[in-house]
């Protein structure tokens, strides 16, 4: 396991200082290198098959197997991503920049003769220019390189692609997914212009704009400050900065030694501590070194998972069961109100009733109704009315008494006829009784 830290150190002076342990670092990149070794040779035995459709954008443009820094925080970095990668120079370099047939591509900003001529000066260093082996313009590179296929016969003859830091954020527009897809063939932003000129010619220190200073102003580009800065970028590790809690740098190959490895991870680690990390080794979390395919060595790991002391609460926060949530005072204040201000058609500003509270009324007046509408209609009839209810009435029961008439005297009409009938066939017996 790696080794954890100690107590959040009080002073700046012991925060800043590494806290790398070199012994583990060697383990663990010793560990690693053999890993990978030990796979590449299962796979040289095996003598698997290539895989012609397989597309090859995202290899190394050193065939080398890359090994790869994870640093953690604690919080984010930065708070949004940046375009342009930082650079920390390694004190053993993975791109082997001193191998024949390196070839390097710069992509300038226009016009490109000037450039041209500052590789091809004296102050340039010989075997560096002859690695460069073309210089392009921005308008010329998007002229000649339209299609498809020329831009993927543009990233096949060179190694190396270096672009001018003014116009490095209009690449991807102008060279598409060809380079930008798998990242090994990226180009990598370098300063072309003059240094800076922070002194002015008394030797007094520069004056911010802001503060009433002078525009910067910059020398003029000479071949040794272009050199020195294209030797510096084939030298370092770049750093890309995203707004997460995870960053990930390259930090070497395979075909390096674990002593090697091990000192460009402990420059690294230093360098992003002091430089990119906010609160330096109280933001950092863990720090792991890794292969393409292989598990995530830890070297460094963090006792506390918080930044600050104030972070941590004492006890845990109460739970609100059983309990409405309380409206702010702004919505409760914009709930109450009724009336909104509209501009009328003569400019001026008029309060109308809400919707929300036209409803509202509408509602209550359909509530009251069925109780209070029906005792106003009774106090509000007139006499014709009520004597037409009445005379209606006795209508009805006039109608009612007739029937009842009716049915009595056909119910007696029936007696009678049944009456008769039965005398008739009683006297029809005894006649014939008598015969």
């Amino acid at each position: 396991m790696a080794p954890k830290t100690t107590a959040v150190a009080t002073k700046v002076a012991t925060d800043s200082a590494s806290r790398l342990d070199s012994a583990q670092t060697l383990r663990a990149s010793t560990a690693l290198l053999r890993k990978i070794q030990s796979d590449v040779a299962g796979k040289e035995s095996t003598a698997e098959k290539t895989n012609l459709l397989e597309d090859a954008d995202d290899e190394d443009a050193s065939d080398e197997v890359p090994l790869w820094l994870v640093l953690t925080t604690k919080k984010h970095i930065v708070d949004k991503k940046r375009l342009k990668p930082g650079k920390i120079v390694l004190p053993h370099p993975y791109l082997n920049t001193e191998r024949e047939g390196l070839r390097i591509c710069v992509i300038t900003a226009d016009p490109q003769r000037r450039y041209k001529d500052l590789v091809a000066g004296a102050g340039f260093p010989i075997e560096l220019s002859k690695k460069i082996g073309r210089v392009i313009g921005l308008e010329k590179l998007k002229s000649k390189y339209k299609s498809y296929e020329s831009r993927r016969q543009l990233r096949d003859e060179y190694d190396v692609f270096l672009a001018d830091d003014r116009i490095v954020t209009y690449l991807p527009t102008v060279m598409g997914k060809v380079f930008y897809k798998g990242g090994a063939k990226r180009p990598i932003p370098i300063s072309l212009e003059g240094k800076r000129e922070n002194v002015d010619e008394k030797g007094n220190k520069r004056q911010k704009l802001s503060e009433g200073g002078s525009k910067v102003t910059k020398k003029e580009a000479r071949s040794e400050d272009v050199a020195r800065e294209v030797q510096k970028t084939l030298n370092s590790a770049l750093v890309h900065l995203a707004p997460s809690t995870t960053t990930a740098i390259k930090v070497g190959v395979a075909s390096q030694s674990a002593e090697e490895v091990q000192e460009n991870v402990q420059a690294v680690v230093d360098a992003m501590v002091e430089t990119y990390v906010p609160q330096k080794w109280n933001n950092v979390r863990s720090i792991h070194i890794k292969g393409p395919d292989t598990a995530a060595l830890p070297i460094w790991l963090a006792e506390e998972l918080w930044t600050d002391e104030k972070d941590v609460l004492e006890e845990a926060p109460k739970a609100n069961v059983g309990k409405k949530r309380k409206r702010g005072a702004l919505a409760e204040a914009a709930a109450s109100e009724t009336t909104i201000e509209v501009p009328g058609p003569d400019g001026q500003m008029r309060r109308l009733e809400k919707p929300s509270s036209k409803r509202k009324s509408v509602e209550a007046k359909k509530e009251v109704e069925p109780e209070a509408v029906p005792a106003k209609k009774r106090k509000s009839e007139s006499k014709e009315d009520a004597e037409a209810k009445a005379a209606e009435k006795a209508e009805k029961a006039a109608r009612k008494e007739a029937l009842k008439k009716e049915k009595e005297s056909a119910k007696a009409d029936v007696k009678t006829k049944s009456k008769a009938a039965m005398g008739t066939a009683k006297a029809g017996k005894k006649s014939k009784a008598k015969a």
